[in-house]
């Protein structure tokens, strides 16, 4: 399939792609976080019922940020939307930081952000790069306590409207290094606009690996670069 220069194309990544830079997924087999129960460190009622461990965990994530890079895949992305003349959206499951400094523009972090907090009271979303706790106060309001910007088990995932805009008016929608667990991500290959082109990347097929026109099994380091070396036409 021939797409138009002007075609809009949208990319979902997951996990896998962040793994081949040496950062550890949150979800293993056994259910669990880092070790920690999802209903422990990734819910609402758990950051109510114990905060100091959920501050904890998080802070722990983010530390982690600093030992890793982004890859050969993230950089491939970043290079592929400066070059192609329509639009490409690029949606990630991740919460950390490897698109951004890849140099991915056009980019929306659905999870939410590791690098962020969010003001219980006005809703403002402020940069945290360092630790965060239940003594720091948001520097907007001055008055509302902080918390991780991370889209929990039980919310609703952020930038939904206008990711199922570009779903609907997609040429080509790609899924990279997901698991095929979590919706509404895992169901977005179905909302793909009738007659785009569905291309899944992974390691391993996915949960929703059948519901992809083609499949590519491999590293995203190797697939990705590969990918789109193929549609800009190098």
């Amino acid at each position: 399939m021939t797409l138009s220069r002007d075609a809009t194309i949208v990319i979902l990544t997951g996990a896998g792609i962040s793994a081949e830079s040496g950062l550890r997924t949150f979800r293993a087999a056994d259910g669990l976080w880092e070790n920690h129960r999802v209903q422990d460190v990734a819910t609402p009622e758990a950051f109510h019922r114990n905060p100091a461990l959920v501050y904890r965990f998080y802070n722990e994530r983010r530390r982690s940020l600093a030992a890793v890079q982004p890859n050969a895949a993230h950089v491939a992305l970043a290079r592929f939307e400066r070059e192609w003349p329509g639009e490409v959206l690029l949606v990630t499951q991740n919460v950390d930081d490897l698109h951004d400094r890849a140099g991915s523009k056009n980019l929306l972090h659905m999870h939410g952000e590791l690098l962020k907090a969010r003001c219980l009271a006005c809703r403002a979303v402020v940069a945290w790069p360092g630790d965060l706790d239940a003594d720091d106060h948001c520097p907007t309001c001055r008055r509302g306590r902080l918390r991780p910007h991370i889209v929990w088990f039980g919310e609703m995932p952020l930038e939904m409207e206008r990711i199922y805009q570009a779903l609907d008016r997609c040429a080509l929608f790609a899924a990279i290094g997901t698991s095929g667990h979590v919706y509404p991500a895992a169901g977005f290959v179905e909302a793909a606009a009738p007659g785009a082109r569905t291309v899944e990347l992974n390691l391993e097929p996915s949960l929703v690996a059948d519901a992809f026109q083609e499949q590519r099994v491999g590293k995203a380091t190797e697939l990705v670069p590969a990918f789109v070396a193929e549609l800009l036409g190098d």
